[in-house]
């Protein structure tokens, strides 16, 4: 795949747009406090606090995502908060959860590799990385 496409603002926004979908579309399951997101956080023994706190970290980074100037600082967010969601799977819950099939975590692997995506894409308008790298 030619740098060309691969960094093609389309391409960027689709990606964009997509993680902003997934994290999205999670957090009605995490403030309605779904069996299975009740199941995942007491299982982490965060219930319910670390559900709804995550939840607003999770909206902070969609916001972010939404506006063109901040998307650095919502992949920021979105990347720090799929690690924990990565390394909560491996350590306390297992690949499947309540027999999802692994997609919570492929989910989290997918925004976590898009958001590595994103940071790069915007590398330039990261504060103090942007003055190393010009």
């Amino acid at each position: 795949m030619s740098k060309s496409i691969l960094f093609h603002p389309i391409l960027f926004h689709l990606i964009r747009i997509f993680v902003i979908l997934i994290i999205g579309q999670t957090l009605y399951f995490k403030y309605t406090g779904s069996e299975e997101s009740v199941y995942i956080f007491t299982t982490l023994a965060m219930e319910p606090w670390g559900r709804i706190g995550l939840a607003v970290f999770e909206t902070i980074a969609v916001t972010l995502l939404l506006f063109p100037k901040l998307v650095w600082l919502g992949a920021l967010f979105a990347f720090n908060l799929m690690l924990g969601a990565i390394l909560s799977h491996f350590v306390f819950l297992g690949i499947v959860v309540m027999g999802d099939g692994g997609l919570l975590f492929g989910l989290a692997v997918v925004v976590f590799l898009f958001s590595i995506y994103l940071l790069y894409y915007e590398r330039n308008k990261i504060p103090y990385l942007k003055d190393v790298i010009d």
